[in-house]
């Protein structure tokens, strides 16, 4: 018994390569072990703090957000406070004249702290007044603007959207009050110009910054930017509500905190805030990479730091578990010198209880098996007798499809030697055209361990066709474990031919060789299903001999036998190899034209009337002749029986014969009578 036997059977081995080793094996369960739970350790740690971050940062940013947009709000109260003052005190001006206006402007030049220009507009929408002075901005047309239009039809402080000035050629927004005449009219507006790009109220926001890379940005309700730190984008319109559903939430009066994209793609943690006296929304943006950058830090100290204690750990268990399974090793020499036939049986000193009973298991297994061997070899050889005697072919199968054994017997019934089969497998020489229902049975045989069972064609040798029948059957264990297959091979040529015979003589007429009224309507159901299912076109076509009589009263039944092979010869003639053509009885003649439409059979019943009508046979010098009555009719898609063209057939046959014989008579499928081809004067 080889050492390589003596493992398997016992089902320990300790080879010293790779990590099969039971020590390397523990050491890597145990590593294994511990990265998971330092892995679960990083994970959790990773998403709790990434939602403790989160919350904590939303409610920052949401602070933040709100803290700008109430100090927009208290800078755009203060600018509508001093320009509703300064409108009071042009209101009281009793000469409004240009000169006296910006007089009044430059004497409150104080509000150039708070903006970029100070405007007066009369009623009429013209600018009347400006400071400091701006080349070609006094009689500009404002008419068409949105913030003249308001403060006409509403009369209340108002932030414009932005635009581009056309005196000054820069970005501009204006803050306007309306200014009213004694009697609460409207007499045109007062102006604060902000500069969008470089102007005091826009000058805060652009340096506001959160950490590195967060920052705010400030836009119109109607989607322009005023404020952010990518100077391209000012004036610029927002992205689309499907790119930025968030933004397009915040223009809608939304506010709030979430995460989403940033114009240049990055996720950010993002509030937004609304500032109602501008009509502004305030955004805060912190890219989730800052926002994350302390936990990520964190996660990676905590990391090294546990893969350096795994490490340490791993080089303790590797010196413990060597110390530990020192007597295992041991029992795994012994057992190799038991395979080798140094020992007979295994003596382990040791007082680890689980290798003392391996030991005494081991040895257990061992006197089992040598006497399972000795039964087992005296159960072969009478195997092998019974095997080698047998006249019937018999072979074992794998269950992974490959030939194992093969007796002498299913060699001389196929002349191939045992090896060969077993290289290319008995199933390499089955018949092409039986080749792919046999792998398909076989394949489900492996799969399911069903029984396989089947008759095809074989080709020995000597090059031979041969039938065969093969049955094979699952062997299994007394414990279920199945184990291969077992089966027969025999010679069932003779039986195929003579099935095949008496199928031939049951379906055919002897004295013609067409077939009979049972072949005949076997095709005829065949017919009729393809007709229902697929709609192929068959017609059919019912005949019988006209002035036969004759020929069998004045010559007897051996010239009426003549005749009828004639008939039978002249109708095969004329059909194509895919027709069926039947007696049906006595004289009487069937014909399924499969594939063919009415015009078609039409033709083909002209053309066996006329052969027919030229034929002839010879009795005491007196010659007899016979003609055909036909009936044609089409397979319909309602026939659910054989019996309705049949009955269809007949009855046009009949017709036939009442319009004076030798007439072809076809059911057209009308309510108008069948249709009758006459012979030519002088016959019938």
């Amino acid at each position: 018994m080889s050492r390589d036997n003596v493992r398997r059977l016992s089902g320990i081995g300790f080879p010293s390569f790779g990590i099969r080793t039971m020590h390397k094996r523990l050491l890597l369960g145990l590593a294994v072990g511990w990265l998971v739970v330092v892995a679960a350790i990083l994970l959790s740690t990773w998403y709790s703090g990434q939602s403790l971050i989160s919350e904590v940062a939303n409610e920052h940013l949401d602070y933040e957000a709100r803290m700008i947009a109430g100090e927009i709000d208290q800078e755009v109260t203060l600018r509508f406070e001093a320009l509703e003052r300064l409108a009071r005190r042009i209101s009281t001006l009793k000469a409004r004249s240009s000169s006296e206006l910006v007089d009044e402007l430059e004497h409150n030049d104080a509000l150039l702290s708070l903006f970029d220009g100070l405007v007066v507009i009369d009623d009429q929408g013209s600018v009347v007044a400006d400071w400091p002075r701006v080349e070609g901005r006094q009689g500009l047309d404002t008419t068409q603007s949105e913030f003249f239009e308001f403060q006409r039809q509403v009369g209340r402080p108002h932030v414009s959207e932005p635009f581009f000035g056309r005196a000054s050629r820069t970005p501009l927004t204006l803050l306007s009050v309306p200014l009213l005449d004694d009697e609460g009219r409207f007499a045109g507006v007062v102006g604060g110009v902000a500069k969008v790009m470089e102007g005091t109220l826009f000058d805060k926001l652009r340096r506001i910054r959160i950490g590195h890379q967060g920052y705010a940005a400030v836009m119109t309700a109607s989607g322009k930017v005023l404020v952010h730190p990518n100077q391209e984008l000012i004036l610029q319109a927002v992205p689309s509500a499907q790119q930025y559903p968030l933004l397009d939430m915040a223009l809608s009066g939304w506010q709030g905190t979430a995460v989403g994209q940033l114009l240049d793609g990055r996720m950010a943690l993002q509030a937004y805030r609304q500032v109602w006296s501008a009509n502004w929304i305030v955004g805060v943006m912190v890219p989730q990479s800052q926002a994350f950058a302390p936990l990520q830090w964190f996660v990676r100290n905590l990391w090294l730091v546990g893969s350096v204690t795994v490490a340490v750990m791993l080089l303790l268990l590797w010196w413990l578990l060597r110390v530990a399974l020192a007597p295992l090793d041991r029992l795994e020499r012994q057992i190799g010198d038991v395979g080798q036939g140094k020992r007979e049986r295994v003596e382990l000193d040791t007082r680890i209880i689980e290798l003392q009973k391996v030991a005494e298991t081991f040895n257990r297994v061992l006197e089992r098996k040598h006497q399972a061997e000795s039964t087992m070899l005296a159960r072969q050889a009478f195997l092998d007798a019974v095997l080698n005697s047998s006249p019937a072919g018999m072979f074992v199968y794998g269950l992974d499809g490959g030939l194992r054994y093969a007796n002498p017997a299913m060699c001389r019934l196929t002349g191939y030697d045992y090896k060969v089969l077993q290289q290319q497998g008995h199933t390499a020489y089955i018949h092409a055209e039986d080749q792919q229902d046999v792998s398909d049975h076989w394949k489900d045989t492996l799969a399911s361990g069903r029984d396989f069972q089947r008759q095809y064609r074989y080709i020995t040798a000597s090059g031979e066709t041969i039938w065969v029948e093969s049955h094979a059957s699952m062997v299994r264990l007394p414990s279920g474990r199945p184990i291969g297959f077992v089966g027969t091979f025999k010679d069932i040529t003779q039986k195929r031919e003579m099935e095949m015979l008496q199928r031939w003589e049951a379906e055919h007429d002897p004295l013609t060789g067409l077939l009979n009224r049972r072949g005949f309507e076997r095709r005829l159901e065949e017919a009729l299903v393809d007709r229902l299912k697929g709609g192929t076109l068959s017609t059919l076509i019912l005949f019988d001999l006209d002035h036969f009589k004759p020929i069998n009263d004045e010559g007897g039944h051996a010239l009426g036998d003549v005749m009828l092979k004639r008939i039978a010869e002249l109708i095969s003639h004329k059909v194509r190899k895919s027709d069926h053509v039947a007696r049906y009885g006595g004289d009487e003649f069937a014909l399924l034209l499969t594939g063919c439409d009415l015009d078609h059979a039409r033709r083909t019943a002209e053309a066996l009337r006329e052969a027919v009508q030229e034929s002839s046979v010879e009795h005491e010098g007196k010659r007899y002749r016979v003609t055909l009555s036909l009936g044609v009719t089409a397979l319909r898609a309602d026939d659910d029986h054989i019996d309705l063209p049949m009955q269809r057939a007949d009855q046009a046959s009949y017709q036939a014969k009442a319009q004076g014989r030798n007439v072809i008579m076809v059911d057209e499928e009308t309510t108008s009578p069948p249709y009758a081809a006459r012979t030519a004067p002088g016959h019938g």
